[in-house]
């Protein structure tokens, strides 16, 4: 193995800007044999617990924001066909800005990073940024801002990402790994109109944890704990009875370090329910698992989440990884500043590849509804910075600060690309609610 300096690998970067200028990720227009994204949706619903699938749809249905949420894999299919630096890194394969967050690192400290790896894949760095600012300007619709707002959030989140990334390829590799976008860092970054919304953020992720989450989800019933049933999003069904195998747990266990394994042995599984999460991965198995400790005020949640594979392996290569739990997990701690304590993954009944974490744990997102445009553009500007560190831990940041450069043409391509992509985003939402019309699609709202 052949190691190269940083002005080497940033002289590559350069060269690739030559080869594939920043204009040339401009504009999107659709390609003539585009796939049809409503049967793109069906073909994931084909693998997908049948009585959820309804509720992934009226979810998406609630406008072209949550619409966008759902369609990683309609914009997996787009962005194939779009030109790329040939620079790659560990994607994270739905960066949209609903997908990052607060949330405690295991010394109990509020970090602001990436929080859902579903999709994670190495790929064109390209793909996770453009899939970001084209979030931006969907949202910045949603809220009924103009595009001059819209705009400027991109232009905000770009200008980030270059400059955190340009930052990340001057630092030493050690220095790059062990670098944390923190509370602290979020104060001195945001612009002071957008500070009580990240201050509220804040406050609320400090309180969103096991024993917050505890009561709502919870009830004693003959002296033992139980999760209620709250359908048609929390319920008992047949095929998560009676529990997560003990195999299953077994296996998990192995996946932790050892440290963490015996914290793990202090609980014993008490209770498991469907917890239905998120948009996209609704229909997927996603399981609240609750353990004891022997104590009522000692317990812990665990979400148990089923992993398929990547949405973005039928655009570059397989995962190799065996287990997609494993390529969840992997991929997380590649880009994370920190990972859950009980971050894992094993194989539940018929063969579902699972992955393990905590199911809150001082965790804290993107209230879109609730956003200024100030708050937007503050918002996006800390996602790109998480971006960009989560990218430069896993990939070259020297090469990719090289191709990004400092100055305003990435900036205005990627402006032009997330206008065109928010106009085919409501097309594609509208050509949802036809099929939901006509009954082509069954969808509920799931509340």
């Amino acid at each position: 193995m052949t190691l190269t300096s940083r002005t080497e690998r940033a002289r590559a970067g350069a060269e690739a800007r030559r080869r594939v200028p920043p204009a040339a990720h401009a504009g999107w227009r659709p390609a003539a044999d585009r796939p049809d994204p409503v049967a793109l949706l069906q073909e994931q619903a084909a693998t997908r617990v049948p009585e959820l699938v309804p509720i992934r749809y009226g979810r998406m249905l609630a406008s072209p924001f949550t619409f966008y949420r759902g369609a990683a894999l309609p914009m997996a299919a787009d962005l194939s066909a779009t030109p790329v630096s040939g620079i790659e890194t560990q994607l994270v394969g739905d960066a949209h800005l609903s997908n990052f967050g607060l949330f405690a690192s295991p010394e109990r400290n509020l970090l602001f990073d990436m929080n859902d790896f579903d999709e994670t894949l190495p790929g064109p760095w390209e793909w996770d940024l453009e899939r970001l600012v084209a979030s931006l300007v969907v949202a910045a619709r949603d809220r009924g801002f103009d595009r001059h707002q819209g705009h400027h959030a991109v232009h905000a989140a770009v200008h980030s990402y270059a400059r955190h990334m340009a930052e990340y390829a001057a630092m030493r590799a050690l220095d790059v790994y062990y670098s944390r976008v923190d509370a602290k860092a979020i104060e001195e970054y945001v612009d002071k109109r957008a500070r009580p919304y990240l201050e509220q953020t804040v406050r609320s992720a400090a309180h969103h944890d096991t024993f917050h989450e505890l009561p709502k989800l919870t009830e004693v019933v003959d002296g033992r704990r139980r999760i209620v049933d709250l359908p048609p999003t929390i319920w008992h069904p047949e095929w998560a009875d009676p529990d997560i195998p003990d195999e299953a747990i077994a296996a998990y266990r192995l996946t932790l370090q050892e440290d963490r394994r015996v914290l793990l042995d202090r609980y014993v599984l008490e209770d498991v329910a469907v917890k239905v999460v998120g948009v996209g991965s609704v229909g997927l198995a996603a399981l609240a698992a609750l353990f004891g400790g022997g104590d009522p005020d000692d317990p812990l949640l665990l979400q148990v989440k089923e992993a398929e594979a990547s949405v973005l392996e039928r655009y570059l290569r397989p995962s190799t990884y065996a287990d997609h739990g494993e390529r969840v997990v992997a991929g997380q701690r590649r880009l994370q500043a920190a990972s859950d304590v009980f971050l894992g993954w094993t194989r539940g009944k018929g063969g579902r590849h699972l992955y393990v974490r905590q199911l809150q744990d001082q965790k804290a997102g993107a209230v879109v509804a609730a956003m200024s445009d100030d708050d937007l553009t503050s918002w996006g500007g800390l996602c790109a910075w998480a971006l960009a560190r989560g990218h430069a831990r896993s990939g070259d940041p020297a090469a990719i600060a090289g191709y990004v450069g400092d100055g305003d043409e990435l900036a205005d391509a990627l402006a032009d690309f997330a206008t065109s992509y928010a106009d085919q985003t409501e097309i594609d939402h509208a050509a949802l609610a036809a099929a939901a019309r006509s009954g082509r699609v069954a969808a509920e709202t799931g509340v």
